[in-house]
């Protein structure tokens, strides 16, 4: 199975990024996490971009607050799959983050969730690798099962409670 990498731009980003990992350890997707930045270490960026397909990587996530270039600057070096996670900051409540992160020229597609929504990033991510593996696609069928399952039980509850079915 390809790895997923998690690159942030800082480590303050690592309390979102958690929510990302948690979920590829969920899957029993392997992974790694790095901290780089697009502006104070743009060659090791580049470099860890541009490598990462002959290191098995299969996607890259990558989370930044602020002005947000990382996602960019890893697809600027690499074909791979990119997942952007704009991460909210105390200047403008990510919405900066957000607009850096989706506002990608024709040529350099990077893939955008929410704001923090590095649970998102790391279901797309499996969902991109489970393209090619089905034992990874029914790990994810499993999934949104038992979510659908909670929705409708949590349905039963509050129908019962007011609608007194």
């Amino acid at each position: 199975m390809k790895k997923v990498a998690i690159i942030m731009g800082s480590d303050s980003d690592l309390p979102v990024a958690e929510k990302a990992i948690d979920i590829l350890r969920e899957f029993e997707v392997p992974f790694e996490v790095h901290v780089y930045s697009a502006h104070r270490t743009p060659v090791q960026s580049a470099e860890f971009a541009a490598g990462a397909r002959e290191r098995d990587f299969g996607v890259i996530i990558a989370a930044a607050g602020k002005a947000a270039h990382l996602a960019g600057a890893m697809a600027a070096h690499s074909s791979l799959p990119i997942i952007g996670i704009p991460i909210k900051s105390s200047t403008l409540d990510g919405l900066d983050a957000l607009l850096s992160t989706v506002q990608m020229p024709t040529g350099l597609p990077v893939a955008t969730v929410a704001i923090d929504g590095a649970a998102n990033a790391a279901l797309l991510a499996i969902q991109i690798l489970a393209v090619y593996d089905t034992e990874l696609a029914s790990k994810l069928d499993a999934y949104r099962a038992a979510a659908s399952r909670k929705v409708l039980k949590n349905d039963m509850i509050i129908s019962e409670k007011y609608n007194g079915a």
